[in-house]
């Protein structure tokens, strides 16, 4: 029997689902990091969630379009790499996160490229973390 109900296994919720983890995995690598610079601290607590949530968002939309193509095309380094090119990549992603976000009047700033560095590193692991904690990061689809 197939129900109508969304849960985190249908695409929208799904999506939902990952904008919230990174949003988070954003926020709390801004808490951590000094040289990540993310919304403006004397904002308003809803401003500031909101800040977070559209640039969580933009990072998606980046690291959807943008990332296979650069992946596709980075193909040769990152096997000479052994996949360490990938980090580069991430940082990249980061970075044009950040430019994107000031053409929308959104703060997300890191102090050098090697802070977006270590800002990808901590995002990722904390990412995959709260995935694996909360069920987001399974591929399969669960039938009820």
């Amino acid at each position: 029997m197939h129900s109508t109900e969304l849960t985190w296994d249908t695409g929208p919720m799904r999506f939902l689902g990952q904008l919230i983890v990174t949003a988070l995995a954003l926020w709390v690598t801004a808490l951590i990091l000094p040289g990540m610079h993310l919304g403006d601290g004397s904002a308003p607590l809803l401003t500031q969630v909101l800040t977070i949530g559209a640039i969580a968002l933009i990072l998606a939309l980046v690291t959807t379009i943008v990332r296979p193509i650069l992946s596709l095309l980075a193909l040769p380094i990152t096997c000479l790499t052994l996949g360490l090119f990938q980090l580069v990549i991430n940082t990249l992603m980061l970075l044009l996160t950040s430019w994107i976000s000031a053409q929308f009047g959104l703060t997300l700033q890191f102090d050098s490229f090697w802070w977006a560095l270590l800002a990808g590193i901590v995002i990722g692991v904390l990412s995959a973390i709260v995935e694996a904690v909360t069920g987001l990061g399974d591929g399969e689809r669960r039938e009820a």
